[in-house]
């Protein structure tokens, strides 16, 4: 194992963990992957992420025989979309995968969350869409996941969670807590009338000025945090 490869299942291990002390996710149900060269990292299934090792982290081919991997501990039961989206979205780096609160409180009331917000630009269009329901694991899910996520950076997956990527595992996990932010947002607007959209050409305006705003990587430390304009 080389060093950049320890250090990456570190930082998997990591963001597991900060994701549930957040409360951005809730005991094992999360998941994280990462790209290194042509293979995927990915955490392991039902394992409290207290308990993890680097050597724990699932390794497994993004091409070659499908579903086959490395570890001493199966990787997580959601390894296929993990593994279809590194295989259909080469931009893609990182996938974080969480049953956060209002997410998933959306993703259950199969609601898509529009332009409410100028930080949808961030997530590729006009909305985050609800991925339609499957049972996790299925290739259907997997299906559903890469069709909701088309020209987009997020989904909701109904009656589940919520999908982030990003072209890094910082990336990815910014753009978790961002989905996470709106769709509480949102939520709170539909107690109060509903919230005022934004038009196309206010949220492209958006996209075009931020550019890669919002989303460095860190220098240092775990936390993302949202920046103000």
């Amino acid at each position: 194992m080389t060093d950049t490869e320890l250090q990456l299942r570190e930082t998997i291990i990591a963001k597991c963990r900060w994701m549930n002390a957040t409360g951005l996710n809730q005991g094992t149900s999360g998941n994280i992957s990462a790209r290194h060269g042509n293979t995927m990292l990915i955490s392991p299934s039902a394992t409290p992420y207290d308990s993890l090792t680097p050597d724990m982290i699932a390794a497994m081919p993004i091409e070659g025989e499908y579903g086959s991997w490395e570890g001493p501990l199966k990787p997580s039961t959601e390894w296929r979309f993990h593994l279809d989206i590194m295989k259909a979205r080469p931009d893609v780096g990182g996938i974080v995968h969480t049953h956060s609160t209002y997410s998933t409180v959306l993703a259950i009331a199969r609601k898509e969350i529009p332009a409410c917000h100028y930080m949808m630009a961030a997530f590729g269009g006009m909305n985050v869409r609800v991925a339609g329901y499957a049972r996790f694991g299925t290739k259907e899910l997997s299906e559903n996941a890469l069709n909701a996520l088309e020209n987009r950076t997020a989904c909701l997956l109904a009656n589940h969670g919520m999908i982030a990527t990003g072209a890094s595992l910082e990336k990815a996990m910014w753009l978790a807590v961002e989905l996470e932010t709106i769709a509480r947002q949102y939520y709170l607007t539909l107690a109060i009338g509903g919230p005022i959209l934004l038009s196309q050409a206010e949220i492209a305006e958006t996209a075009a000025a931020f550019g890669s705003y919002g989303v460095q990587d860190p220098p240092k430390g775990l936390g993302t945090r949202r920046e103000s304009a």
